[in-house]
């Protein structure tokens, strides 16, 4: 059923037709070509003109303004805003120091101020010559889907020297396509098997020569659409912002390139059809492997299987293999656009499982319909992080199930029974680039701390009583992390570059690698170890990285399961 369609004029199409100004600037979200494009149409008539960009407006002015030649250091004055979170602006003019090593950037924290923010820069150049420079970052404040007050980047416009708030094709299209969305007649969760949203927009993403960061406004506004959504339902549900019991159905975003600005909304029946197929050798992946590839590569492990049906149809696959060792519950998977966990506990468990007396139970891919939606998005879009695929096709985490359906969480369940192990190893991931939603004031709501890549890094819950094990158990993988080639170095550089972007991380370090070690009783097995590699959007040796860390983790901590004196596990 269609719920919505429209096409949108570009806003700078309108301007290039229409403005009878003399001097004109424009602050939008286009991507550079089309913005220079306005302004040489512009000024064939008559027009003075600049267009800017109103997304990272500061790297934006870097890329495309400032004089870089020559330039040696840089203080920044970022702006702070009373309904902003404080380091917003700070996070906005990441990755810069990364993009011109040879300049040193200086940041620092301006006054508060409840007024139109503006970066006041001053560039010192080599001969000691000094300019001082304004950046503005136009924001409007406003109530957004989730019924919050925040302050998100805005389409503006001073002509003739007047300035006002300018509504740009891609605030509009996103607003009308949310309003019809929001006030559809939904009944009861879940309200649709896919709700598809399939947009094109005439805007081109731009690499920006860093690791894996690039200009996407079309990444963005997938991933407006999705969680805005996600927080539509959550308040029609009358649950709080954030919660993942929430079973809406799957939201699909679909945001491709294409030279008009359209979009249509409709609920289809789930995509049970997709699949892929392509083939790697297992130790030399480059890519998220096919869901025919892990399964046959499972299957190889012997053991006994075990299985479990996604909300979809899909077939999930354990294998539990018993012997006299401590068993240790091994999960990948769970949030399907994480990729690199499945290649990594597959190529482990192929390890462990020539070895005398190994115990264990593995299912490398929980959330099947999931990592489905995965592969077909990426068909389109490989470098985007597709968090539409992160949930089940009930559109909830299937750690967060309840009930007597379990549906996928009824393999995590059978795999606690057969193995009843103190240790469940549940490999993860995060965005390998910066994750942003620039029409909800720009940093992810309930995601704060995911929006900027840090290395890789491991969380340990662990009930009560559990404490010295799980200490004795982090020193030993944190210890034999520092074998894995180059693993060290890189997290090195991501907590350098996070740190002057974002400020500290939070974390205890632990030989040198990030840890978070807490008591928590929303497991059932006494210590959970979660890794967190960024991994989404990464290909060849980049994913070959990650791989081989997620790999290593895995054996780490089943040697040193065995490793524990016997009275730690006592509790």
């Amino acid at each position: 059923m269609i719920l919505f369609e429209k096409r949108y004029s570009a806003t700078l199409d309108r301007f290039v037709a229409e403005s009878k100004a003399m001097t004109l600037e424009t602050w939008t979200f286009d991507d550079r070509a089309t913005r220079l494009a306005a302004e040489e149409g512009l000024a064939s008539r008559g027009i003075t003109a600049r267009c800017r960009s109103a997304y990272k407006p500061l790297v934006c002015a870097f890329r495309e303004e400032i004089v870089i030649e020559g330039l040696e250091s840089v203080e920044v004055v970022y702006p702070r805003h009373p309904s902003a979170k404080p380091a917003r602006f700070l996070l906005e003019s990441y990755p810069l120091s990364a993009l011109y090593p040879g300049v040193g950037f200086q940041f620092t924290a301006g006054d508060v101020r409840d007024e139109l923010p503006v970066y006041r820069l001053r560039l010192t150049y080599a001969g000691g010559r000094d300019e001082s420079l304004e950046v503005l970052a136009p924001n409007r404040r406003h109530v957004d889907f989730a019924d919050e007050t925040t302050l998100s980047p805005c389409g503006w416009q001073i002509v003739d020297g007047s300035a006002s708030v300018l509504t740009t094709a891609y605030e509009q299209l996103f607003v009308e396509t949310m309003t019809a969305i929001r006030d559809a007649d939904w009944q009861c969760e879940p309200y649709f098997e896919e709700l598809s949203i399939t947009a094109t927009v005439p805007i081109s993403d731009e690499t920006l020569g860093y690791a894996d960061e690039a200009l996407s406004l079309r990444e963005a506004l997938h991933e407006e659409f999705y969680f805005s959504l996600l927080e539509v339902f959550q308040r029609r549900s009358g649950r709080p912002l954030g919660d993942r019991h929430l079973q809406p159905g799957q939201i699909v975003p679909e945001i491709r390139y294409g030279k008009e600005c359209e979009i249509r909304v409709e609920t289809r029946a789930y995509d049970r059809e997709s699949i892929s197929t392509h083939r790697e050798p297992l130790e030399a992946v480059t890519r998220p492997l096919s869901q025919i590839q892990i399964a046959d590569e499972l299957a190889t492990l012997g053991g006994v299987e075990f299985h479990a049906t996604s909300v979809a149809g899909r077939r999930i696959t354990g294998r539990y293999l018993a012997g006299s060792d401590r068993a240790m519950i091994i999960s990948a998977g769970q949030h399907a656009n994480e990729t690199s966990s499945p290649s990594g506990t597959l190529q482990a468990a192929a390890v462990l499982a020539a070895r005398e007396g190994v115990h264990f139970t593995l299912c490398p891919l929980e959330n099947p319909d999931g990592y489905a939606l995965h592969q077909r998005l990426i068909g389109d879009n490989p470098r985007h992080m597709h968090h539409a695929a992160r949930y089940t096709a009930l559109g909830d985490d299937l750690e967060y199930r309840e009930g007597a359906t379990l549906h996928e969480k009824a393999i995590r369940v059978e795999a606690e029974r057969l193995a009843d192990a103190p240790l469940h190893l549940n490999l993860h991931g995060y965005p390998a680039h910066e994750w942003t939603r620039p029409l909800s004031g720009y940093i992810p709501r309930g995601f704060e701390m995911w929006t900027l890549p840090k290395g890789f890094f491991l969380v340990l819950r662990h009930k009560l009583g559990w404490a010295d094990t799980s200490r004795a158990l982090i020193e030993a993988v944190t210890l034999a992390l520092n074998e894995v080639p180059g693993l060290r170095a890189f997290n090195d550089r991501q907590i350098a570059l996070f740190e002057i972007h974002a400020g500290d991380t939070g974390f205890d370090m632990i030989n040198g690698f990030p840890c978070l070690v807490a008591e928590d009783d929303r497991h059932r097995v006494p210590m959970t170890l979660i890794t967190e590699y960024p991994d989404e959007t990464i290909y060849g040796t980049d994913f070959q990285a990650g791989v081989a860390a997620q790999r290593a983790t895995v054996l780490a901590a089943y040697d040193a399961l065995q490793a524990l004196p016997e009275e730690l596990l006592a509790s």
